[in-house]
């Protein structure tokens, strides 16, 4: 749940200066790269704020402007900054991306807006870290793909697992054969989401361009429900808890199964509803099966409780033909088959891990997209398995298949699921770029 952005003060400011050649212009003509990296913030409420924090610790970054359509929590955002260096303030994106010695654009704002974003940063010559899920629809994730390879940007996708140096070790471990051959995961999403009641209709708070806000989606009243955080829980600006927090161990299941940049040749979905009365459109209750040849990804999700499955509230287990492996907050643990636990740890698998941010801004220094750990390649994937999913509760519960070369959804229901693989974009809120 959101809480109040914590004000402590900022570490103090990295010793390094600015090298005389920007970073960009560095990297054009081959030069070695500057120290510090200037990054823009678009969106800056509870996640944005984290990511603040996270920038400020960083080794080699410094943010120099930031974004948001709420004037409160922009200017909170700036007092954060201002303890460490000066900072511009914007209300409109694209004044921010014409802003010359920005060189990377951290985007977490809702997630109908990630894509439109991102595009609009790439297509400025920017590098972008854009949190998760990566688009609202698996045609806008397939577009950011496709448009950061065309210019060579690197696009870090904020799925921040495989920058931990316990999940890495974990599935180290996993590939290497300490649980066996492994075959099936299961992610775990169970937590308690309250619910939101009904909202009435009101006139946005004062000062915030709520139509701006509203953006490419289609025009609606404003209301509580469907502003800060709560907006997780309409289809048209979130997916839900899937695509909000399930993604998460979702990710982790593919990578842990090696199935990176692999689509699975069926999945059968089932969910909805179960507890929720109020204005929530997404589901409380979800069961998937991601089929694949040989291998299979389960992902389990109900928001009405806060006990545990197999031990955890989130997290991803791994089932093997001599233990399992559950990698999740508590660490990476595993179990053999006659009951022997042993904790994964980082130094046993000889694991040295930057954390998510400072992984990205070290590729931006470099230039090389290699470096990522959550290319935007793989995010793409996982948040369009996560669509998947969310498009076969949506049609009712059905069994279908994607093909990725030619974006169609086969299956039951497939002309309606195939209606949910993109959006109509409200007039002068387009996509910047269409491949």
């Amino acid at each position: 749940m959101e809480s109040e952005v914590s004000r402590r003060t900022f570490i103090q400011q990295v010793g390094a200066t600015l090298a005389a050649a920007p970073l960009m212009a560095s990297r054009a003509h081959g030069q070695s790269p500057s120290d510090i990296v200037n990054v823009a913030m678009i969106g800056t409420g509870s996640r944005g704020a984290s990511l603040l924090e996270s920038l400020a610790e960083a080794s080699h970054a410094r943010v120099v402007a930031l974004c948001d359509l709420d004037p409160e929590r922009l200017q909170k955002a700036a007092h954060m900054v201002e303890t460490r260096n000066a900072v511009t303030t914007h209300d409109d994106y694209r004044k921010l991306l014409e802003t010359k010695d920005v060189d990377a654009v951290v985007i977490a704002t809702t997630d109908h807006w990630h894509t439109p974003l991102a595009l609009a940063a790439i297509l400025a010559g920017k590098d972008v870290y854009v949190e998760k899920p990566c688009s609202h629809n698996i045609h806008e994730a397939n577009l950011l793909v496709k448009c950061a390879k065309e210019h060579g940007r690197c696009v870090q996708h904020g799925t921040q697992r495989r920058s931990s140096a316990v999940d890495i070790a974990g599935v180290r471990a996993i590939q290497e054969g300490l649980i066996g051959e492994v075959f099936v995961a299961k992610a775990i999403n169970h937590q308690l989401r309250e619910k939101i009641g009904k909202a009435p209709e009101e006139p946005p708070p004062t000062g915030v361009d709520y139509d701006k806000w509203i953006g490419p989606a289609p025009q609606r009243a404003f209301t509580q429900n469907r502003w800060h955080y709560n907006w997780h829980w309409f289809w048209e600006y979130g997916g839900g808890d899937l695509v909000n927090d399930g993604i998460h161990q979702l990710d982790e299941a593919i990578w842990g199964l090696g199935l990176d940049l692999q689509y699975p040749q069926a999945i059968v979905t089932s969910g909805g509803q179960l507890w929720y009365d109020d204005d929530h459109e997404t589901p409380d209750t979800q069961m998937i099966v991601f089929e694949y040849p040989g291998k299979q990804i389960m992902y389990e999700m109900r928001l009405w409780a806060d006990y545990k499955m197999e031990g955890h509230d989130n997290g991803t287990v791994f089932y093997g033909t001599k233990g399992k492996m559950e990698i999740g907050r508590k660490g990476a643990i595993a179990t053999t088959v006659d009951g022997k636990v042993i904790e994964v740890k980082p130094e046993d698998y000889g694991v040295q891990a930057e954390d998510i941010i400072n992984n990205f801004t070290t590729a931006v220094r470099q230039g090389d997209p290699s470096i990522l750990n959550s290319p935007i390649e793989r995010g793409a994937v996982s948040t369009n398995l996560c669509h998947l999913g969310n498009i076969g509760v949506r049609c009712g519960g059905i069994k279908l298949a994607y093909d990725p070369k030619t974006e169609a959804i086969t299956g039951e229901s497939h002309a309606q699921a195939s209606q949910l693989i993109r959006r109509e974009y409200r007039k002068g809120y387009e996509l910047p770029y269409t491949g």
